[in-house]
C-alpha cells in the first residue's frame, strides 16, 4: 500500500517542518495535515530572552554554539541577532585526539564526531574510539571500563519517532588504549570514515536524495572523495542504483556495516549526516559557499558519460528507423526534418499512473506539441534506470508533472529551465515546500498551477459547497487520514487546457527568448 508522509507540524509560533511523499512501505503516519510556513513570530522576543538569560546566568550555560545552532535548526538562519553568528563552524568542526564530539542541536539528526584510533565492532553495533587520556581527564564516565559513551541513530529524520523506531542504533565508546590489545585492525584506513542508515523511508525518490544523498554530500564534500562510506541497513540495490553518484563523492567502496564482520580502523569517523532544508544545500552553512547547483554539478559528472552512450545508441536505432521509413508517408519525414532543423523546445511530461494522473494527458501533448514544443512523455518506473530520466531532463527545456515524489527529478533539470508542477486540491503547502521552493533555490523557472475544484476528480464526488472542495485546509486539519484517502490517494486532474495553455505559452516565449540569446552569444 503507497503511504504518503510528512513532518509533523509545529503549532503558530514555532517552526513548520514537513515531508511530503508517496511511501512504498508499509509505515504509519501520524501527522494531522498541512499548515502554512511561517518565521516564528516571537522569535524577536526569544532572542531578548536568550540573551537576558547569557547576562544573568553567565555565558557558559546558555550563550553557547549549542544555543544558538537550536536556533538555526528552526529555520531562522537569516534572521536578526542569530544572522551574525557564523554558521559554517560546526559545534564539532575541532575536536582533539581520543574525543568524542556530539551535535544533538538540530531537530532533524544528530552527529557525532569521532578523532583518534577508531575501530567497528559490528557484532555489537559499536564503534570504539581508544586513547591514552585518563579517566580524569574525560567529562562523562559511564563505567570503570568506558570514559564516554554515546548513542546515536545516523538518519536525518530524528524528530519522526515512527521511522526512527526502524533503524538501527549505534554505540559510540572511548575506551583507554589498554582495552584494545583484544581489538586487533583487519582492515586499517588512512582516510575518514562516513556512517550513516539507508534504512527508513529508503525506496522512495525523495527520500533517497533528500534524506540521504543531499545530507551525503554536505556531510562529506569537504574530504575530496578521500573518505569511506560505512553503511548501515546497507541495500545492494541501492549501491547499484546510486553508485554512478557514489563514486563521484568517495574514491573507495562502500562497507556493510552488519555484514562485514571485519574489523575496520580509521582516524576520524563523522557518524549521523547533516542536513539543510528540503531538497537543497544552504551555502550559508558550507565551506567554500557550495550550494544546490554544486551538488547537480555531481550529478552532471556521474550521469552525463552514460547518457553521451545512450545517445549514441539511440541515434543508431533512428538512423535504422529511418531507413525502414523509407516508403512511409511524406508528412511524417517532413515532421522529423523540422523537429532537427528548427530545434524546437524539448518539454517533459512526467506522466503518474494510479493517483493524481492527468487524465487529458493526452490533449496536453497535443496542444503543446502546436504551441512548438518537441514533447516527451517520460513514465518513471521503480527499475528505470536514472540516467535515461537524467538524459531527459538535462535535455529538456521545461517540465511538467504533478505533486508527488517524481518531483524530486527537477533536480535533473539545467539552471534556467522552467518547472510547472500541477498542484491538486489539498496540497498547495506542501507542493511549494517539498519542491516549488528548492527548484528556485536551484536556479529554476518555477509555475505553480493550483486547479480549481473542476479539475479535480473530487468534483464529482463531492457537493460544490463541501469543504472538500471550498476549503481544503479545514479538511487537512482534521487529521492526516483525512488527507491521504481524500486528497492523495483519490483524486486526479483534468486540465481545464484553456487556462493551462497560457502557463504554456509564457513558458515557450521564456524558452525560445534564452534559445535565441544562447544562439546570438
Amino acid at each position: 500500500m503507497v503511504q504518503y508522509f510528512r513532518y509533523h507540524q509545529l503549532k503558530k509560533g514555532e517552526h513548520h517542518h514537513a515531508g511530503e511523499d508517496e511511501m512504498l512501505s508499509l509505515m504509519s503516519a501520524t501527522s494531522s495535515g498541512y499548515f502554512k510556513r511561517s518565521r516564528p513570530k516571537l522569535f524577536s522576543l526569544l532572542i531578548l530572552s536568550l540573551l537576558s538569560c547569557c547576562l544573568i546566568l553567565g555565558s557558559h550555560l546558555f550563550c553557547s554554539p549549542s544555543a544558538f545552532s537550536l536556533l538555526y535548526s528552526f529555520g531562522v538562519e537569516g534572521d536578526g541577532v542569530a544572522a551574525n553568528v557564523n554558521a559554517k563552524a560546526s559545534l564539532c568542526s575541532s575536536i582533539s585526539n581520543g574525543t568524542i564530539c556530539c551535535d544533538r542541536s538540530s531537530i532533524r539528526s544528530d552527529v557525532c564526531v569521532m578523532k583518534g584510533d577508531v575501530r567497528t565492532n559490528s557484532a555489537s553495533s559499536s564503534i570504539f574510539l581508544y586513547t591514552s587520556k585518563s579517566t580524569d581527564a574525560v567529562i562523562q564516565n559511564v563505567s570503570k571500563d568506558e570514559l564516554q559513551h554515546e548513542r546515536i541513530k545516523p538518519y536525518t529524520r530524528k524528530w519522526e519517532t515512527s521511522v526512527m523506531d526502524t533503524i538501527d542504533e549505534l554505540d559510540l565508546i572511548v575506551k583507554t588504549e589498554n582495552f584494545r590489545i583484544n581489538h586487533h585492525c583487519d582492515v586499517k584506513h588512512d582516510v575518514p570514515a562516513v556512517f550513516f542508515s539507508t534504512g527508513g523511508y529508503t525506496g522512495n525518490v525523495y527520500h533517497e536524495f533528500n534524506d540521504g544523498l543531499l545530507p551525503l554530500y554536505i556531510t562529506s564534500q569537504h574530504f575530496k572523495k578521500k573518505v569511506v562510506f560505512v553503511i548501515l541497513e546497507y541495500h545492494d540495490w541501492w549501491i547499484m542504483k546510486y553508485g554512478d553518484i557514489l563514486s563521484h563523492l568517495s574514491d573507495y567502496p562502500a562497507i556493510d556495516f552488519s555484514g562485514d564482520k571485519r574489523t575496520h580502523c580509521f582516524p576520524e569517523a563523522i557518524v549521523g549526516l547533516r542536513i539543510h532544508d528540503e531538497l537543497t544545500v544552504d551555502p550559508l552553512l558550507m565551506q567554500g559557499n557550495k550550494s544546490v547547483v554544486d551538488f547537480r554539478n555531481v550529478l552532471d559528472r556521474a550521469y552525463l558519460p552514460r547518457v553521451q552512450s545512450l545517445l549514441k545508441e539511440e541515434e543508431r536505432l533512428a538512423q535504422e528507423k529511418l531507413k525502414q521509413k523509407v516508403h512511409s508517408s511524406s508528412s511524417e519525414i517532413r515532421k522529423e526534418v523540422q523537429d532537427a532543423t528548427l530545434k524546437r523546445p524539448k518539454l517533459v511530461i512526467l506522466s503518474r499512473n494510479g493517483s493524481r494522473a492527468i487524465t487529458n494527458e493526452d490533449l496536453l501533448v497535443k496542444m503543446a506539441d502546436e504551441i512548438g514544443f518537441r514533447v516527451e512523455v517520460v513514465r518513471p518506473e521503480r527499475t528505470t534506470e536514472l540516467a535515461r530520466i537524467y538524459g531527459a531532463l538535462n535535455s529538456s527545456e521545461v517540465m511538467i508533472g504533478v505533486h508527488g515524489a517524481a518531483m524530486t527529478h527537477f533536480l535533473f533539470m539545467r539552471p534556467g529551465s522552467v518547472f510547472i508542477q500541477v498542484i491538486p486540491l489539498g496540497t498547495e503547502w506542501a507542493a511549494d515546500a517539498y519542491y516549488g521552493e528548492p527548484a528556485r533555490k536551484l536556479g529554476l523557472k518555477y509555475v505553480g498551477y493550483q486547479i480549481l475544484p473542476r479539475e479535480s476528480s473530487l468534483y464529482d464526488k463531492y457537493d460544490r459547497n463541501d469543504p472538500v472542495l471550498r476549503d481544503p485546509e479545514s479538511v487537512s486539519e482534521k487529521g492526516w487520514q483525512y488527507t491521504k484517502s481524500i486528497y492523495l490517494d483519490n483524486q486526479n486532474v483534468r486540465l481545464n487546457l484553456g487556462r493551462f495553455q497560457k502557463r504554456l505559452l509564457r513558458a515557450y516565449s521564456y524558452t525560445i527568448a534564452k534559445m535565441n540569446r544562447r544562439s546570438h552569444l
